[in-house]
């Protein structure tokens, strides 16, 4: 029986989400019987548990070194300070990389894999090489541009690209040039572009099976709102929510209509605010037909969010790879972009270049960027329209594709 080992780094969800399209389309194209073990922690370990359940024994908790959190998004401090003294119950950052690659090391030799896929994990690109196993590193960033003030970041990034660079196969989530919107993370060396391989976004295009509307789906059908989605680790979450609350206030488009999402699993947080400045819970606002402005709700569904995609008329996000790639590559929706990390600032920056959608890092620019998508929204529209015409959405098919060939050849 084959092994496989994936590695799932767990700051953020992107590298969960991509690595689970993956997994559902690795059957396809592995012939042989075949078993595959994860490795990740907190939140990612406990969503692996719960998608797996009978699989507990092939899902390792590894402590795979991450940012220290901040009240905002990572503490660059705090995180800086962690390199050499523990902070925040976690160990001096020296220690906890020597300690994730011991355990990873173990599990290596224990396990005896075929094949390795990484996501956002390096370690193990190092490990497979030196025990002359095969590995792929999915990824959208290499070496990223950084802003002028993150400098301090420079040295930390180049080791990680060498670490990156020893993967067998490193495949980039997204569409080939001139059309990759990770442009700006990437910057690849010359002496590793042969083994570079665009494998197109891991988002996903399958029509879902047609169900019952939801009340939700029911409320904003055929309604102009704009989609602001909440993502990322707690925070993140925090910070994005703490930006937009400031522009719903705001005089100039407080009647915006709007739907929040709040990526928690968490149904008290489902409310709907109605022009007349009252609250109703979702079903009762449908029955009443209230005139609402916003809608906020903990977790949506999958056809929630297919639903929400198709009605909404923008997307304001903070800049996730995976995400942009479903709302601008599959659904042709500009994206409103507020970054919180460099990564994110680059990929926005890309798409306003490219007409997708406009970067928005103050109050006022968000509310600017608003007004410009209402008032000339043809421009944005005709260029989505090219994009997704040379948008390649089929990543996890061909990264498995490529997984069942380096198996193949190790026969």
């Amino acid at each position: 029986m084959k092994k496989i080992g994936q590695f799932i780094y767990s700051w953020g969800n992107g590298h969960y989400s991509r690595m689970m399209s993956l997994n559902d389309e690795l059957p396809n194209y592995i012939k042989d019987e075949y078993e595959v073990h994860y490795s990740s922690k907190e939140e990612i370990y406990q969503k692996l548990l719960k998608k797996f359940p009978d699989k507990k024994q092939n899902i390792h908790e590894i402590l795979m070194p991450t940012p220290i959190d901040g009240k905002y998004g990572p503490s660059i401090f705090l995180s800086m300070l962690n390199l050499f003294l523990p902070i925040s119950g976690k160990p001096p950052l020296v220690k906890q990389v020597s300690s994730c690659l011991r355990k990873e090391a173990r599990l290596f030799d224990r396990i005896g894999f075929d094949l390795v896929i990484n996501d956002g994990d390096m370690g193990p690109n190092v490990l497979a090489k030196n025990r002359k196993v095969k590995s792929i590193f999915v990824t959208n960033q290499f070496m990223p541009k950084f802003w002028k003030s993150h400098f301090y970041f420079y040295p930390g990034a180049v080791f990680i690209a060498k670490q990156i660079a020893k993967a067998t196969k490193i495949v980039v989530a997204d569409s080939p040039p001139p059309y990759t919107m990770c442009e700006y993370n990437l910057n690849f060396p010359d002496k590793i572009k042969e083994k570079v391989i665009y494998a197109g976004h891991f988002a996903s295009n399958k029509k879902r099976c047609q169900k019952e509307k939801t009340d939700f789906e029911k409320l904003i059908e055929n309604t102009d709102f704009g989609y602001w989605m909440r993502t990322g680790n707690k925070s993140t979450n925090m910070i994005t929510g703490k930006k937009y609350e400031e522009v719903f206030h705001s005089e100039e488009i407080k009647n915006e209509k709007r739907i929040v999402s709040h990526a928690i699993n968490d149904p008290s947080v489902d409310r709907v605010l109605g022009e007349n400045g009252k609250m109703y819970s979702i079903s009762d606002a449908l029955e009443k037909k209230i005139d609402w402005v916003q809608i906020d709700v903990g977790f949506l569904s999958e056809e929630e969010k297919e639903t929400t995609l198709d009605f909404c008329k923008y997307a304001v996000i903070n800049g996730s790879h995976t995400v942009m790639g479903e709302i601008i590559g599959i659904k042709g929706k500009p994206i409103i972009g507020i970054p919180v990390y460099d990564e994110q600032t680059n990929q926005i920056q890309w798409a306003q270049e490219h007409k997708l959608g406009v970067s928005a890092k103050s109050k006022k620019q968000v509310i600017r960027a608003i007004l410009d998508i209402r008032k000339d929204y043809a421009k944005f529209d005709e260029s989505i329209r090219q994009f997704k015409e040379n948008f390649v959405p089929n990543g996890a098919q061909a990264t498995a594709k490529i997984a069942g060939q380096m198996l193949e050849e190790k026969r």
